[in-house]
């Protein structure tokens, strides 16, 4: 398969093309604005609907409705676009209706800074809307990667009939680099995935037709914890589907953490460090929801010394995770930025140094 040169935000956008998305809805924000606009041109090509929205309120209710019907739908934005987006992604999980994001993230908080930041994590794996409900969240480090699970992202929305989050930063999102593009769906292979839905999706059923998304019955009180307990049976079924990297953590005496950009800075010094005869690794979750706690429960907690969690966020978001499945074994350390301001690989070295020199 040929390689392409592309930026990040366009290359999410053909990915989710190639993988049968027929239906975006968005509106502007920085650093995702490539995203809608790649949509713009690219859908008219394959009979797909592009449509922008006077609100990012309006651009996720138009998915909900459009993935309601069956159709393989997206919507993107950044930061506190996301948040608005928020109640409508709710109501998708609680319907049970498959659909795609991306957040191509900033600074924070509140309308914050348009520079790249990793201030999301916590929106993203705990709280990304009311009532309690999750979804897997993925996160790339490289813009094949971004292809890669933007791909896959849209096969899990659809088993799941649940959202799927790709988060991302802006970093990723305006880089360009090679990729190897999936195959691009056929009509049939599209016609074929619609029909899949036709037992729950809203087409006109008859009156007398079985539905499996949400009836009004659903909300007494009985019969919603009903449907709360069948939520957190599928939530619970994606430790399997959990993805993360491990890099150099066999002999590791120091263990670093991070994702997203802020991974790929990490093993850049995790490879420097090693030059210079420092045991380090890096665990580094693709998934950040489910996260990889088994990853963190292998660890040798008799040879570690420490881990360092490595976050473009102040305060630190992931490590409240790392903490949880750490259990005070070993110290959990931070090295973090914010505000736009990029993580460094020099920042990273001279951060374990001088844990090194205090020991």
């Amino acid at each position: 398969m040929s390689r392409i040169f592309m930026k990040g935000c366009e290359a999410i956008a053909e990915s989710a093309v190639r993988a049968g998305c027929r239906f975006f809805s968005g509106y502007p924000i920085t650093p995702q604005n490539e995203i809608p606009e790649y949509f713009a041109r690219r859908m008219p090509e394959v009979d797909g609907v592009f449509l922008q929205a006077e609100s990012e309120v309006a651009a996720v209710n138009m998915v909900y409705g459009a993935a309601s019907g069956g159709t393989r739908s997206m919507t993107s934005s950044s930061s506190p676009g996301i948040a608005l987006k928020s109640e409508g992604i709710s109501y998708c999980a609680a319907a049970r209706i498959p659909m795609v994001y991306a957040n191509i993230s900033r600074g924070g908080p509140g309308v914050g800074s348009i520079q790249p930041a990793q201030m999301d994590y916590l929106q993203a794996t705990k709280a990304s809307g009311n009532g309690g409900f999750q979804m897997m969240v993925f996160a790339p480090a490289s813009v094949q990667e971004a292809v890669d699970l933007t791909y896959k992202a849209f096969d899990f929305a659809d088993r799941d009939r649940n959202p799927v989050l790709i988060l991302s930063d802006g970093v990723i999102g305006a880089m360009m680099e090679p990729v190897e593009l999936p195959e691009l769906k056929s009509a049939e292979e599209i016609a074929t995935l619609k029909a899949e839905k036709r037992p729950w999706a809203c087409i006109g059923h008859a009156l007398d037709e079985k539905r499996a998304w949400i009836q009004p019955g659903q909300w007494q009180t009985s019969e919603m914890e009903c449907v709360n307990k069948e939520a957190e049976a599928l939530y619970k079924s994606w430790e399997k589907d959990t993805m993360v990297e491990n890099y150099k953590v066999d002999d590791a005496e120091v263990i670093l953490t991070a994702y997203g950009i802020s991974a790929r800075i990490a093993k850049s010094a995790v490879d420097h460090l090693r030059k210079e005869g420092f045991k380090v690794g890096l665990i580094r979750p693709i998934t950040v929801h489910p996260f990889p706690n088994k990853a963190f429960e292998a660890i040798d907690y008799d040879k570690v010394k420490y881990i360092l969690d490595v976050e473009m966020s102040i305060p630190a978001q992931m490590i409240h995770d790392v903490n949880a499945v750490v259990k005070e074994r070993i110290p959990v350390r931070a090295c973090l930025r914010s505000g736009g301001n990029i993580m460094t690989r020099d920042l990273i070295i001279q951060t374990v140094k001088g844990f090194e020199e205090e020991r």
